[in-house]
């Protein structure tokens, strides 16, 4: 937050707020005061001269009309001695003149030349001629002078003027000293003014600069400061509703970070991504998850269009999605590998209806795809390989009934396949019941010690008693004898279906080789044929239930595909490995590992 200027800040503005209302208040009473005060002292002097006139007037008409004999004194005499006893600071002349505008006395012992001579002055000729007062206020060496003209009349003729000059200046001499002393009282009251107001401003600005302060710790995330409450007035009550709001929204905090660290601990520990939007479909938030799903970095994430992100843009739009009420398949799959994401789209909205944003979860469905894939393809492998002999065994079964059975050379062989076909689904309900068995793990290994050596050449005595064709057995075993802990029916029926696949697709005259190594303390044993060989890129599916390289002559050879299937199962079950090895058109070889025990001594030989 920005520091607040001197001449900005409310302290400042309240002083000058509170200083200038005075100011204009004292300027309209002084005005109002020294105006008023100007115009009383003004008519006091008025009056104070125009009552000396009056008695001035009065004598001077008794002068003026007397009748005088020989002895009495002269006009001029008896006006004189009239003259004589106003001696006052505020007249500075008095003149009596006559109807004929001859001065006939003046009080100015100076100016007695002017005595006998016509007066000039315009206000006497005006208050002669028009029998009235007049008055003006003229400049004398640089002084004010209140001249009053009155007339002198007898029996409503004029007989003369009375002519004064006052010093009026005294009276503004006066108002001066007065303004002087107001002007003084006013820098005294403003001086008293602007401390008080600076005391009472700080009484408004300090409880508003701790809120400011509190604001600004708060918006920091501090909340355990207080306003102090300087009262109970206006701003007291908002200091105390400002601690309370504190305490609120301290509390909505701690319970907002709650809520915060939960999510961001259910966001972090999910499994699945989750990607959230703004209002305009721009992603605001990306969990850990959803980068590792989407392979791509945060920061290239963030602020761009969902759409563009899942890259599904060119098919769908962002309202697409707000209104889209099942999941969606997004394919991220590679050449090298498979790769598919399940996303679900949950719309952000307010009770008002009003949509702030979307939520997607993606979740990693490549293994569920597989699965439901390798199901299908299951489903309908069974059902092929069901229905194959049971077509067979329908289409003779009816040929017998049609009539077959009474042939004597024909029924037997009808009835030979038949029962052929029927040895056929029993072994493959046979298999697929025991690979249901393993899957649930729903099975027990009796396992026993065994000399491995033995073990393997009595199965391999077996086979080479009883084979058809024109196969070498090429025996590769060691003399030192191998002891592991097996089950030994489940590994002879291993060994049974890797030693007849061998048989099966080896060539008259061709080899089958029989081996036993130790490697990393694992016993490793192969059998390896002359066969038509498995092409590169089928080698590590033989191993998958029902899939065959040649199916129409592994078929016909009487197969039902779930040996090998089988055999990965068994040695898995005892801790072992299986995986084949093959050239196209030179044979195929496959080996198993078990663990091998050691034996008295604790070495082999």
């Amino acid at each position: 937050m920005h520091k607040v200027g001197y001449f900005k800040s409310v302290h400042v503005k309240v002083v000058m707020i509170y200083v200038l209302l005075i100011i204009i208040a004292m300027q309209i009473i002084g005005l109002y005061f020294v105006k008023e005060l100007e115009e009383r002292l003004k008519e006091n002097f008025e009056e104070s001269v125009k009552d000396r006139v009056g008695i001035l007037e009065f004598s001077a008409r008794e002068e003026i009309i007397k009748i005088r004999a020989e002895e009495d004194q002269t006009l001029e005499q008896s006006l004189r001695s009239i003259l004589s006893g106003l001696n006052s600071d505020d007249l500075k002349e008095v003149r009596i003149i006559d109807a004929k505008y001859q001065i006939r006395a003046t009080s100015d012992s100076n100016n007695q030349s002017i005595v006998g001579q016509k007066s000039m002055d315009e206000l006497v000729h005006k208050s002669i001629s028009a029998e009235d007062t007049f008055d003006s206020i003229v400049l004398d060496s640089n002084k004010r002078i209140w001249i009053l003209v009155t007339p002198i009349i007898h029996n409503g003729s004029v007989v003369g003027t009375v002519y004064i000059e006052s010093n009026i200046e005294n009276v503004f001499s006066q108002m001066n000293e007065i303004n002087q002393i107001l002007a003084v009282g006013t820098a005294v009251a403003l001086v008293i003014t602007i401390v008080l107001g600076i005391l009472i401003a700080q009484t408004i600005t300090r409880p508003i600069s701790e809120m400011r302060k509190q604001a600004q710790a708060m918006s920091k995330g501090n909340f355990s400061r207080k306003v102090r409450v300087y009262g109970n007035d206006e701003i007291g009550q908002l200091a105390h509703a400002f601690n309370h709001l504190t305490n609120r929204l301290q509390e909505a905090q701690s319970t907002t970070e709650a809520e915060r660290r939960k999510l961001a601990s259910v966001l972090t520990n999910m499994t699945d991504g989750v990607i959230a939007t703004d209002r305009k479909g721009r992603v605001i938030l990306i969990n850990d998850p959803a980068v590792r799903l989407l392979r791509i970095p945060r920061e290239m994430v963030l602020n761009r269009p969902i759409i563009s992100v899942l890259g599904i843009d060119s098919v769908h739009s962002f309202e697409d999605l707000i209104h889209s009420k099942e999941s969606m398949n997004l394919d991220f799959s590679t050449q090298d590998r498979p790769f598919i994401l399940r996303a679900n789209f949950s719309v952000i909205q307010k009770e008002t209806g009003f949509v702030n944003g979307l939520i997607a979860v993606l979740h990693d469905n490549t293994e569920q795809e597989k699965i439901d894939m390798e199901r299908r393809e299951f489903v309908a492998n069974v059902s092929h390989e069901l229905r194959t002999p049971l077509t067979t065994m329908s289409s003779y079964l009816e040929a017998l009934a049609d009539g077959a059975w009474k042939d004597d050379e024909i029924a037997p062989s009808f009835l030979k396949v038949t029962q052929t076909e029927t040895q056929r689904m029993i072994r493959l309900v046979n298999d697929l019941l025991q690979l249901s068995k393993m899957d649930s793990r729903d099975y027990d290994l009796n396992k026993e010690i065994v000399n491995f050596n033995k073990f393997f050449n009595r199965i391999i005595d077996r086979f080479e008693l009883s084979k058809s064709q024109n196969v070498t057995f090429q025996r590769m075993l060691p003399e030192v004898p191998y002891y592991v802990d097996i089950d030994t029916d489940k590994l002879t029926q291993v060994i049974d279906n890797i030693i007849s696949n061998a048989l099966k697709y080896s060539p008259d005259g061709g080899n089958i080789r029989f081996g036993i190594i130790v490697k990393n303390d694992l016993l490793q044993v192969m059998v390896s044929d002359d066969g038509m060989g498995i092409p590169s890129e089928n080698v590590n599916r033989i191993f998958d239930r029902f899939y065959r390289v040649d199916r129409a002559r592994a078929r016909s050879m009487g197969g039902t595909g779930l040996g090998l299937a089988i055999a990965r199962e068994m040695i898995e079950a005892h801790g072992g490995k299986i995986w084949a090895e093959s050239e196209e058109g030179r044979g195929t070889t496959i080996f198993f590992t078990l663990e091998i025990l050691l034996d008295e001594e604790g070495e082999w030989d």
